[in-house]
């Protein structure tokens, strides 16, 4: 049982309660029992136990050590950071609330590369093509402010070592705002109607006030429509969009079937799941949609004309159809050929034009509003600029479409350095890398080694700091063949700045 401690004024030590009650109960206090001598009071009260003793000078260290971390001086704002800066540079317009998370100093953020003191380590950007002249041996990471990547070269970056990052959610909102719309869009003839009005019954009444309201009260009947309560919308792609477009209906009053072969748990978790139909198989989602919407990337050969004309022969003939994530995942030549030869009556709203039906009275076209608005446009800087900063300080990988999920959380015994390895995914490589490692003298306390087709990625935690991290890497570069980049992070964790790294490998411009 432990015991209780009290402490000794004589003995400036600690000792049990019971062995201090009983070594002082006779003690008998001068005749200045209350007056100013009180305070010279010495009481003779010795531990025996060594243990006691060994507890008390702990106690007393941790105190002091508390005392002069107290003492310590404020670290420096964010803004005064005077070191080295992370370099990023930026296409396109990015919005203020994405740019002002970077911290002043310890980021220095341009489009131009002439006004950056050195070459950039980040590139961020919305809609620019990138070319592979855009990207210098130091970038370690391109984000994107957005859901998709096909504007930038992935493939290639894979192959450079590179992460490509983007910003799933963050204009979800936005885009279910806009598929509402185009549900009533292809419904209630809004488009047509307020095309006859302008172009048809003003000109033919010569801006005639009672004339043209008698005639927006007949002409109604040509613009005839149905509601949307009742009927039955088919969901393709159930993640942040998907999911937030299947609340949506459901609110409105709608039927929801839903397909995602390749839902997350986390995703799945956010379903109403008795209240929606999930299948297994798209044809049945075909056959009982009066609504199509889909919601998923294009990758080619696997959603490349997800909607084809096998596909719409085993839709309902007035499905209508809502493609507000990229233009190529529906087959416009096989949906003109539909409406041509009658099989088609419904309508295609999109927010992408197709080759095949321009100009055609079914489809209705939007320019790319889907996520521009000003809350997705901040909503997808603010989210780009905390997943580049996460990545370039710690290592940490969320949201890349070409890395796999990569998360090492901090470590008490870490000494803050920290290795991050991007190579070739071959047999026995992480083996090769930790016994380099071993032999340089090097303890490791942690470590997460993940994979992602060809790619492998490793992140690795020391307890002590290598003596020269620049000739570490590039020895166990040239030990190991299969190494694409190496990063040495300098402080990770302990220094709230963190540090852009002393050194930086890569294989491919070599």
């Amino acid at each position: 049982m432990a015991s209780t401690f009290q402490f000794s004024m004589a003995t400036q030590k600690a000792v049990p309660v019971q062995q201090f009650r009983s070594k002082t109960r006779s003690f008998v206090p001068p005749r200045h029992k209350f007056g100013l001598r009180a305070a010279s009071m010495r009481v003779s009260a010795v531990a025996s136990d060594a243990d006691e003793v060994a507890l008390l000078e702990k106690m007393l260290k941790m105190a002091r050590e508390r005392k002069e971390k107290e003492a310590a001086p404020v670290a420096p704002a964010i803004g005064d950071y005077d070191g080295k800066g992370f370099t990023i540079k930026t296409f396109n317009a990015i919005s203020p609330v994405g740019l002002d998370k970077y911290p002043n100093g310890k980021y220095i953020v341009s489009g131009d590369d002439s006004t950056l003191p050195d070459p950039p380590m980040g590139i961020m950007l919305r809609s620019h093509k990138v070319q592979l002249d855009d990207v210098p041996p130091t970038v370690r990471a391109i984000v994107r402010c957005g859901a998709g990547t096909n504007n930038i070269p992935v493939k290639e970056m894979t192959e450079r070592g590179i992460p490509v990052f983007n910003t799933p959610g963050a204009n979800a909102n936005a885009v279910k705002e806009l598929v509402v719309c185009g549900l009533l869009l292809a419904s209630r003839g809004i488009v047509e109607g307020n095309f006859h009005v302008n172009n048809v019954i003003n000109q033919e009444e010569g801006g005639d006030y009672d004339r043209i309201s008698k005639r927006i009260e007949t002409d109604k009947a040509m613009f005839g429509g149905q509601e949307i309560e009742g009927k039955t919308i088919g969901v393709i792609g159930l993640g942040a969009i998907g999911s937030r477009v299947v609340s949506a209906a459901l609110g409105l009053g709608m039927k929801v079937i839903g397909y995602d072969p390749v839902l997350s748990l986390e995703a799945a978790l956010q379903l109403p799941g008795d209240r929606m139909q999930r299948v297994t198989e798209l044809d049945d989602l075909f056959a009982e949609s009066d609504y199509i919407t889909v919601h998923v990337p294009y990758i080619k050969g696997v959603t490349h004309h997800l909607i084809n004309s096998e596909a719409l022969a085993k839709c309902k003939p007035n499905v209508n159809l809502l493609n507000f994530a990229r233009g190529e995942i529906i087959d416009g030549a096989a949906v003109k050929s539909g409406y041509d030869n009658g099989t088609l009556t419904g309508k295609y709203i999109s927010d992408f034009s197709d080759p095949d039906l321009m100009g055609h009275p079914r489809h209705i076209v939007l320019p790319h509003l889907g996520a521009s608005t000003e809350e997705a446009e901040e909503n997808s800087a603010a989210m780009a600029a905390a997943t580049m900063m996460d990545f370039l300080e710690t290592g940490t990988i969320r949201n890349s479409v070409n890395f796999p999920t990569t998360i090492l959380a901090p470590q008490r015994n870490s000494s803050g350095a920290r290795l991050c390895i991007v190579n070739r995914n071959e047999p026995g490589a992480l083996g090769e890398i930790t016994t380099f490692l071993g032999s340089k003298g090097l303890n490791i306390s942690q470590q997460i080694n993940t994979s992602r087709g060809d790619i492998a990625y490793t992140v690795i935690d020391f307890t002590n700091q290598p003596e020269d991290a620049e000739a570490l890497q590039a020895e166990l570069a040239a030990t190991c063949n299969f190494i694409i980049s190496l990063r040495f992070l300098g402080m990770v964790f302990n220094d709230e700045l963190g540090e852009p790294g002393t050194f930086f490998y890569v294989s491919w411009a070599q």
